[in-house]
Parts: C-alpha cells; sequence; structure tokens
C-alpha cells in the first residue's frame, strides 16, 4: 500500500495540575484540558491490525500524565516538554499539535479558558 497519513487524536485529556505564576496556582491548582493530534503514515496499521504499526495513544496519554504532574510556571513550557517526550518516544510522527487549556484561569473576566496551541512539524521523519 501507498502512504496513508493519518491524523491520531485524543480529545479532553482532564488533570487537576499545578501549573502557573501565581501562588495560588501553585497551591490550589487549577483544572486543565489537553488535546492532542499527530500526523503519521497509517499504512502499515491498515494493512496490519497491529498496535506497533501506530502511534499508541494509551502510551501518549501516559506521557502526558507524567509530564502533567511536573510543575511548569507557563504552560508554553509544559507543552514544550510534552512534545519532547512524544516526539522522543514516537519519531514517526510527522506533525503534532497540542493544545493546554486551563478552564480557570485567574483573569479579571469570565471565560471558558485560556491556554496555548503548538504546532510542530518534526523535520526527522
Amino acid at each position: 500500500m501507498s502512504e496513508l497519513l493519518g491524523d491520531i487524536f485524543i480529545s479532553q485529556l482532564r488533570f487537576h495540575a499545578y501549573h502557573g505564576v501565581l501562588g495560588q496556582e501553585k497551591t490550589v491548582g487549577n483544572d486543565y484540558l489537553v488535546d492532542l493530534s499527530m500526523k503519521t503514515d497509517i499504512s502499515k496499521a491498515v494493512e496490519s491490525d497491529n498496535i506497533g504499526d501506530t502511534v499508541n495513544y494509551g502510551e501518549v496519554c501516559e506521557i502526558v500524565k507524567k509530564e502533567m504532574a511536573i510543575h511548569s510556571d507557563l504552560i508554553e513550557h509544559l507543552a514544550g516538554r510534552i512534545a519532547k517526550e512524544i516526539l522522543q518516544q514516537f519519531p514517526c510522527i510527522r506533525e503534532l499539535i497540542i493544545k493546554i487549556t486551563k478552564l480557570n484561569p485567574p483573569l479579571m473576566a469570565d471565560c471558558e479558558g485560556a491556554g496555548v496551541m503548538i504546532h510542530l512539524i518534526n523535520d526527522k521523519t
């Protein structure tokens, strides 16, 4: 089979974590949503039906869980750490999009959340 690109995604992983610059964020914490999209060649997996021929999203979730447990002042830094670990474990990923939303940001405004979205292109694939 010729190359078949697919987007493997994980939507709205939920965490309570302690990221932020303010003291309250470090002690009380906040709720977060993490969304990921990983573009990769899925042609082998389509034929083989073997988890070893694709990105195992269970393992990706474990990476995110591990990194969410480590404090960062900035969620940009957190997103970068998550991306680095995912691409290290799954070099077959061509593009990775990570969105992290802090659900109750310390703002003087009513909003659904604030966060960061990063888009990485793996030039090593």
